[in-house]
């Protein structure tokens, strides 16, 4: 029995890692659907949709938590693995690097519509940049020289998480929009006006969504099937 209760800091980092993907991508697909719901303004009223919307608002953060604890939790897991030879101090610079992330995403969710809020989004806009350039940097560089990650599939994986996190900055951009949009659908009440803007953005955000759906899939298969 001893035994059978026995696990090593590396299986309790893959479990958690896995936790967090759960979570990253099964509340996204459930943000996903509100957002089609929302859209449908043939069915529900304006009041149901404003309560829909509220509710994505709400369940969007379960990924975006999931996403910050991503960071820290994917390089100890690498260390642990002995899949990268990185310092205790790098190891929990990561972790303060995601407990500011994860702090600036619920205070601008507790302060929403505030200046608070909008100097949060500006500083996690320019984190995300940042993780963007590392991860793309530590797979490419990992790809061409065979190191600091030892192992293709894992620096292909540091490649595709820094590809998610430029997937992700171009949702934020494309749906940057939809603040004005939607505060013109509440002043002016629904019409092809109002509406059909507010459409084409999420239109167009969907397909980045699609993408970043795409690369979670492909992260999964190859920490999955290691084939190299």
């Amino acid at each position: 029995m001893d035994g059978f209760f026995s696990f090593s800091l590396y299986q309790l980092l893959v479990y958690f890692h896995l936790l967090l993907f759960v979570l990253w991508l099964g509340a996204d697909v459930g943000v996903f659907m509100l957002g089609q719901h929302f859209r449908k303004r043939d069915k529900y009223d304006l009041s149901q949709r404003l309560i829909l919307l509220k509710l994505l608002i709400n369940l969007d953060m379960v990924p975006r938590t999931a996403w910050a604890l991503m960071v820290p939790s994917t390089i100890t897991l690498l260390a642990a693995g002995e899949y990268w030879q990185i310092s205790s101090i790098a190891l929990v610079f990561s972790w303060l690097i995601g407990g500011l992330w994860l702090w600036l995403i619920w205070d601008a969710h507790l302060h929403d519509q505030t200046p608070r809020a909008t100097r949060d989004r500006k500083i996690e806009f320019i984190l995300k940049i940042l993780m963007t350039v590392f991860y793309i940097g530590l797979g490419s560089s990992s790809l061409v020289n065979g190191e600091p990650l030892f192992f293709t599939w894992v620096a292909l994986k540091a490649l595709i998480f820094g590809l998610i996190f430029a997937a992700a900055i171009m949702i934020d951009i494309v749906f940057k929009p939809v603040g004005p949009q939607l505060a013109n659908l509440l002043s002016e009440g629904s019409s092809d006006e109002t509406e059909l803007p507010l459409l084409r953005t999420m239109n167009r955000t969907r397909i980045w969504v699609w993408i970043v759906y795409a690369l979670l899939l492909i992260t999964a298969l190859l920490g999955n099937a290691k084939p190299l």
